[in-house]
């Protein structure tokens, strides 16, 4: 049986490098890394993964060729904390829109989106003035995910940190803020592939006291 084959759009972000080498270590699952830049490449073919070159501020048609013939793609691209509004609005949102539509276009089914821990309408109104764009932003791409027939799932990570990850987590569809580590987001991407329940499911997660596998599960 051939494996899986898993579209990572922003691999080279920090979450999508531990998702590209987690992918590459599991059984049945391969990842093809969408980066912007050929000098990214060496790393993810290191890893025996596949790369596609495609800039998400370009046209919708190379992500769509990038994402032919896989079985799900992965949202983990995002413009950063040291860019200003217009990346945000480029990457976060319009970089979003047109991946999941390239995905339509493809004909994959199975999407996989990291949002924002809290995306709400409130979550707008009580950020400061320069988060609160990106919140915007997510809020919008989430809704438009939510909108189409794709089996999404949509993940809401708390404070992100680089800390080893532990295999552990909280995982509801609310729960308490906190800091969760990077390694064990690209974890709940992964299981999130696995379990076909989480498919129309979206939930926050936490660094907790319980096993990613089992978590995800219990959503």
């Amino acid at each position: 049986m051939d494996n899986l084959k898993i579209l990572v759009a922003g691999a080279n972000g920090q979450i999508g490098k531990h998702l590209v080498s987690i992918i590459q270590e599991s059984d049945g699952f391969e990842a093809k890394a969408m980066i912007r830049k050929q000098e990214q490449a060496s790393y993810f073919e290191n890893l025996g993964a596949e790369t596609a070159i495609v800039d998400l501020e370009g046209d919708i048609e190379p992500i769509a060729q990038a994402a032919e013939g896989v079985d799900a793609v992965v949202f983990t691209a995002g413009s950063g904390g040291h860019t200003g509004k217009d990346k945000t609005i480029m990457v976060d949102l319009d970089g979003a829109v047109k991946t999941i539509e390239a995905t339509k276009d493809a004909g994959v089914k199975r999407f996989v989106m990291i949002s924002s821990f809290d995306t709400t309408r409130e979550a707008i109104q009580e950020a400061n003035a320069s988060f609160a764009p990106y919140v915007i932003a997510k809020n919008f791409a989430d809704d438009w995910l939510r909108k189409t027939d794709l089996d999404y799932t949509i993940i809401h990570p708390g404070v992100l940190t680089n800390d080893k990850g532990t295999g552990q987590v909280e995982l509801a569809e609310k729960v308490d803020r906190g800091e969760v580590p990077r390694e064990d987001i690209a974890s709940v991407i992964l299981a999130s592939l696995q379990d076909e329940t989480t498919v129309g499911k979206e939930f926050q997660v936490v660094g907790g006291t319980t096993s990613v596998n089992e978590a995800i599960k219990l959503v």
